[in-house]
Parts: structure tokens; sequence; C-alpha cells
């Protein structure tokens, strides 16, 4: 991974010289202080170049939007490429490239009718180019397709498209969370003219001008985008660590930092020159128990661990306070989160009680974690101290960042995890059931596998509620998740932008550019 920890070697690759003085805007706008800091009114304004930094992926750094996994690979594709169907705050779907839709009574058919959008080679958006989508998303062998098992339900033979502005998606089975589905990563619509990930062509409101895996992105201003086009003539999505993108924002040197610490956070406060962005409880931390392994195998050695856990001291020493606690299902205050189930309190003898029937007291238990995530570590060793006082051994044991969410697939029996906003349908299909590409709880049980279907095919949404808060109540109880707390999403900007709103992650507004100015 390239990272820029020398100012002067930040500035050659960003070009931050040729982009001083060149802005002399003025506006406020979503997420902005009350008036701006150019006075309440003032409209947006075109121009300058908007530079953006995040964590690097190095050589695996892409900008094929169907095999985004990295933030910094879909901050790119966002750029450049546009969704049928995007994710507001609230995880509810909303139109993008698609103007509305329609589904037949039991949800197996759906009609998207389009919007009028141009892609960068000047050509019309067609219903050809969703069927083409569709199928380069779930050719068998694109194995790093992202969205290929969730849209896998989609019949493509059977899908078509009708006049010149409407598709007909057809589906294997029925599924009335199909429109959400479209707005999860990986699903961006290309041209039936796309062959070559290296020369994008997308509807996006910035245009490819150079892409240096692990270095550098450039794109221009799409003047045709349906949208109405970006406010910045040039945007630049650079690879940093954590302590350079903050410092090179406190310099000038940057206008976006990607996931700032809750320490930088606290510190910015002070600082006039920088405002932080905060999405509050939008990542959900959490423990996995691998429900297939010793001693967790037995629902009263995972319980007893949900009863181990210290949730405010774990918010307020690893969140610095910026989050609120959990309560072992994913999803809080999103759609299917069901809100009438009591918050789980820390009971010390109880969980040893039931430690000590299940004879688990006597035996030193490792806690697999990394670096990779902000966090990790220091809630492993915080939560190995909690446990010890129900006399329970408990060794944190460290794994390499570079492979560790393949490694804990396999690896030990109790490890960290993170996830960033998504529906909960989504989160379920993706970690949750037995055939889970993510499973790292090895939670794999039949009749929840058969009680999720039965939950996405209800078409009506009262008795679809039902099922999926069901399911949740099912995972907070018996499942191998102890979700801690969910954090703040912090990001940071300088104080001269203007546009960036508050929002989760892998919604709409999220690492979004064309909506940005500078004042």
């Amino acid at each position: 991974m390239q990272t820029f920890r020398d100012r002067r070697e930040f500035l050659a690759l960003a070009g931050a010289t040729s982009a001083a003085g060149a802005l002399a805007l003025t506006g406020c706008g979503a997420g902005d202080p009350p008036g701006g800091a150019t006075g309440a009114g003032s409209a947006p304004r075109r121009g300058g170049t908007f530079r953006a930094l995040f964590t690097g992926g190095g050589e695996q750094e892409t900008i094929d939007p169907h095999a985004e996994s990295l933030a910094i690979d879909m901050a790119r594709t966002k750029a450049l490429f546009d969704r049928l169907v995007a994710l507001d705050t609230n995880m509810a779907p909303v139109p993008q490239l698609a103007k509305r839709w329609e589904s037949n009574d039991d949800a197996t058919l759906w009609r998207f009718t389009l919007r009028e959008a141009l892609f960068h080679d000047g050509r019309q958006l067609h219903p050809d180019d969703l069927l083409f989508t569709f199928g380069r998303i779930l050719d068998p062998r694109a194995t790093n397709h992202f969205a290929r098992s969730l849209l896998s339900v989609v019949d493509l033979r059977a899908s078509r498209a009708v006049g010149r502005n409407t598709v007909e998606v057809a589906l294997r089975s029925p599924n009335a969370e199909f429109p959400a589905l479209l707005g999860t990563l990986g699903t961006a619509i290309v041209s039936a003219r796309y062959r070559d990930p290296a020369r994008p062509v997308g509807t996006g409101a910035f245009r490819l001008t150079s892409f240096t895996p692990g270095r550098s992105f450039v794109a221009r201003r799409f003047d045709d985008h349906w949208g109405g086009g970006a406010h910045v003539d040039e945007l630049r999505v650079l690879s940093a660590d954590a302590e350079a993108r903050g410092n090179a924002l406190r310099g000038g040197e940057a206008e976006y930092a990607y996931e700032v610490t809750p320490t930088f956070a606290r510190t910015a406060r002070a600082d006039r020159s920088v405002r932080v962005v905060s999405a509050p409880g939008s990542t959900a931390h959490a423990l996995v128990m691998k429900c297939d392994r010793e001693p967790f195998d037995d629902p009263d050695v995972r319980t007893a661990f949900k009863l181990l856990a210290d949730r405010e001291a774990l918010v307020k020493v690893v969140l610095g306070g910026q989050g609120v606690v959990g309560n072992d299902m994913f999803g809080k205050g999103y759609q299917y989160y069901p809100r009438d189930v009591p918050q789980r309190e820390r009971d010390v003898a109880e969980a040893r009680a039931l430690l000590r029937r299940a004879g688990a007291l006597n035996k030193t238990l490792s806690l697999y974690t990394s670096s990779v995530a902000a966090g990790f570590v220091e809630a492993a060793t915080l939560f190995a101290e909690q446990a010890a006082d129900a006399g329970l051994r408990v060794k944190v044991t460290t794994g390499a960042s570079e492979t560790y969410f393949k490694d804990q697939l396999t690896r030990g029996a109790l490890g960290s995890h993170r996830s960033g906003a998504m529906t909960i349908p989504v989160y379920l299909h993706d970690r949750l059931l037995t055939r889970s590409a993510f499973n790292a709880s090895a939670w794999r049980r039949r009749d929840f596998d058969a009680d999720y279907a039965k939950a996405q095919a209800t078409a009506a949404e009262d008795a679809r509620t039902r099922r999926f808060e069901d399911l949740q109540r099912t995972v907070h109880e018996e499942g191998g998740l102890l979700m801690w707390g969910h954090a703040d999403w912090l990001n940071a900007v300088a104080a001269r932008v203007r546009g960036v709103k508050a929002a989760p992650p892998n919604t709409l507004d999220s690492a979004r550019f064309d909506t940005v100015w500078l004042a």
C-alpha cells in the first residue's frame, strides 16, 4: 500500500501547488456549519480541484465497479458510475438511474423505468445496458464480483427490455427486497460497450483522466451528467494512512479525509482549519463466536460471553465515547430492527454460572484480532480484561492485517468483527446464512435459512417486517454475535469545503463528491 508521510512527496502527487490559489468560491451546504463560512444562502459555484484521502490498498485497488471491495475503490467507482437504485441514510432504496419501479403481486417480476442519462462516450442509457450489467455481475468466472451472490436471484434469460426506457427483471424466487439489493456494493450500471475496466464507460458525474493503483486517481467533471454535473472541475482520490490523512488536511494539502480516528475528531474541535462530519451509530463493532467450535457450540457459553461485555466501557474507551452500545444484533435504528428487545446488560455472576455449567472456566481461549481496523486490538484487549472478572482467561492473538478477514473465516473460535452500513436483509444474507460467503460466526441453521427465504418473499410490508424482526430476535438470543457498539462514522473536511453530508458508509451521500464545492 502506498502511503504518504512526507509533505513533499504528498504535494508532488496531489498537485497541491497547481490547485492552490485557484479557488475563490463561496457557499454553504448540507452538513455545513450554520450559515456557512461565507454567509447563509449563498449558492454553490463551479471550479477548483478536490483532493480526497482514503486508506490505500496498493496494487489491489480497482476501478472495476463490480469488483470494488475497499472504501477507496468505492469512492472512485461512485464518481465514474451510477447505480439503478441507491440507499438513503435510513437504508431505504431511492431512485438513481431508475426513476421508479414496481413489481407483480408475488415480487417475482420487477419493472424499472429509466431516466434520460448519457454515458461518458455520449451514448444514451438503454435497457440493454442493464441486462448487460446483470450478466457481467453474474458471470460465473468472475469470482471477485461482490454482488454476484446477492443478485443470483435474477433470471437473466427471462428478463427483457421493454421499449427504450423500461426493463423487466425476472427473479427465480420472490424477493420483496430486490430494489434494496440494487443499492448495495458492486451493482453499478455499465455500458453494454464496457469491456476493459481500465477504460470505464459509466454515467457518473466524473470522467476518468488517469488511475494508478496504490497511488492516485484523477477525474474531470462530466458536464452532461443527468444530475447536472459536479461543482468542482477535478477530483483526485489518493491513498494515505490515517496519520497522513489528518496532517494533510490540517496542512491544506487535501480537502477530505475518510474515516478519521476518535482522537483526531476530539482534537479537531479546537482546530478552525478542519471540520468533522459525523454520522451517528453507522458502523457496527462486534466479537464473533464460531458456533460450530468448542466452546461456542454450547449456547450457554455464547450467552455467557454476551453477559461478560461491559458495553458502556467499550464504547467509552475504544470509540472515545463517539457511538452507542449494541445489543447483539446488526442494524440498530434500521428497518427490521426489533426495538422492543431489552438491552442486554452485564451480569458477571450469571456469566460465571453459565461458564461453570459448561465446563469452560478452566480453559484458555484465544481471541483472534488484527490492526486491520481501528479499535480491533483495543476492543479485544479490553474485553479480555472484562472476561477475567468471571475467572475466564482470554489470550489476544494478532493476525496479519492484509489477510485478516479471509483468515478469520477459518482461524480461531473468537474474533473481531466490523460492518459498515447495509440493510438488515443484506447483512443476514451475507453473514448469517448457511452458505454466506462471510459467515465468520459459523452460524449455520437450515431453519433460519428457510425463515429468511420466507421473509424476503413476503410482499406485505407489515408481515415482512415481523418475519425479519423475528430473525433478529433469534440472532440476539442464540447467535454468535457479541455486537457491543455502533460507532459514529467520522470523516473530516477542510473548513472551506461545502456540500459534504453526514451519511453512513455505503449509502448515496457517503464519499460523494459531485455535490461538494469550495468556499
